[in-house]
C-alpha cells in the first residue's frame, strides 16, 4: 500500500541556541513524506513557488516520493517560516509567516491518486483538509493534523472533518484547547466524540500518549544528548506513525503500538540536526536500532519474576 499526504513545502529560516539556518527546505508534507518514505511509497499533494529549483525537487526525488500532485506557480514565491527556539525547544517563536503560494491554494487530486487508502492531511486549513476527502473514493484511513490557529478560527470547519477522520495527531495544549478540558484523558475522550477513534497526542520531550476506544498507550521521548532543531519534529513523527501503519495495512492495537515507536523514532532523528540534514544520511537499519533501544528503554519484569 502506498499513503497520501496534502501540506505544506516550504522555506524556513531557523534559529536555536545552538546555530542558525536559512532558507533551508521545510513544510509539514515535506517532513512527513521523507520521514514516511522509509516505510512505504509516498504520494504528495502541494504547491510551490517559482523560487523552488531542482536541487529542492531532486531532495524529494532522493526519497522517491510520487511529485504528480505537486503544482509549480510561476508567478509567486514559496511559502516561507521564520522561527526561533530558546532554551525551552518545545515552542518555537514565530517571527515571520509569509503564506505567498499557500494563500488561494487549492488542492487538486490527481486521478492516479483518488484510489489510495491512507490519507494524512497535514496541518493545513480544514476548510482545504475536507475538500480533499471528498476527492478521495474510498479511503481506508484518514488521519489529520491540526493547530491552534484552526481550532480557534475554524472550529466548526475543523470538525466537519473530524467526523470523516480515524485518527487525530494533535499536541497537548491544542488538545486541551479544542476539548476544553485539562485532564488528558477527559480530552482524548472528548475528542473521540467528534468522530476519531484514535488520538494522539504529542508532548514533545515527554514522548507521547495514545487512545483507542478503552486502550491507553504511553511512550517517552528518546533520550538525546544533542538536539539542534525541533522544528518539524512532530510531522516526522506523523510519518513514522502513518508510514508504519500503512505498511502492516491492519489498524489494530499492536500495530498501532509499534506506530508509535516507530513515530518517536524517526522524530528523534529529525531533531539531531537541522532542516532534513539528518535523514539525508539515515538508513533503516539505524531506525531498527533505535525501535530496539526504545524496547529497552521500557521493557521491565513481570511482578512475581
Amino acid at each position: 500500500m502506498s499513503i497520501l499526504v496534502i501540506g505544506s513545502i516550504g522555506f524556513d529560516d531557523i534559529k536555536t541556541p545552538f546555530g542558525k539556518v536559512k532558507n533551508v527546505l521545510g513544510g509539514s508534507a515535506t517532513y512527513f513524506a521523507i520521514s514516511a518514505s522509509f516505510f512505504t511509497d509516498v504520494n504528495l499533494v502541494s504547491v510551490v513557488g517559482n523560487d523552488f529549483n531542482k536541487k529542492h525537487f531532486d531532495i524529494f526525488k532522493k526519497f522517491k516520493i510520487n511529485l504528480d500532485g505537486l503544482k509549480q506557480e510561476k508567478l509567486k514565491k514559496t511559502f516561507h517560516w521564520s522561527g526561533e527556539y530558546t532554551h525551552n525547544l518545545n515552542q518555537a517563536n514565530t517571527i515571520q509567516t509569509r503564506l505567498n503560494v499557500l494563500e488561494g491554494f487549492k488542492p487538486v487530486i490527481p486521478h492516479t491518486y483518488k484510489n489510495i487508502k491512507c490519507i494524512f492531511l497535514a496541518n493545513i486549513d480544514p476548510e482545504l483538509q475536507y475538500e480533499v476527502i471528498l476527492q478521495i473514493k474510498s479511503p481506508k484511513i484518514i488521519a489529520i493534523d491540526t493547530m491552534n490557529y484552526w481550532i480557534e478560527r475554524k472550529r466548526k470547519q475543523l470538525l466537519k472533518v473530524f467526523k470523516k477522520s480515524n485518527i487525530i495527531l494533535i499536541n497537548e495544549t491544542e488538545a486541551k484547547q479544542l476539548s476544553k478540558e485539562i485532564n488528558l484523558v477527559k480530552a482524548a475522550k472528548k475528542i473521540m466524540s467528534f468522530g476519531p477513534k484514535i488520538v494522539v497526542i504529542k508532548r514533545g520531550e515527554y514522548g507521547v500518549i495514545a487512545f483507542n476506544n478503552n486502550e491507553i498507550f504511553t511512550a517517552p521521548a528518546y533520550p538525546l544528548k544533542n538536539v539542534f532543531d525541533p522544528t518539524g519534529a512532530g510531522d516526522s513523527f506523523a510519518g513514522g506513525f502513518m508510514g508504519y501503519l500503512t505498511k502492516c495495512n491492519i489498524l489494530n492495537n499492536a500495530n498501532l503500538r509499534k506506530a508509535i515507536i516507530f513515530g518517536n523514532v524517526m522524530g528523534s532523528f529529525c531533531v539531531e540536526n537541522f532542516s532534513l540534514d539528518r535523514f539525508k544520511n539515515l538508513s533503516w537499519k539505524d531506525i531498527v536500532n533505535r525501535f530496539i533501544e526504545f524496547k529497552k528503554l521500557t521493557h521491565f519484569e513481570n511482578i512475581n519474576d
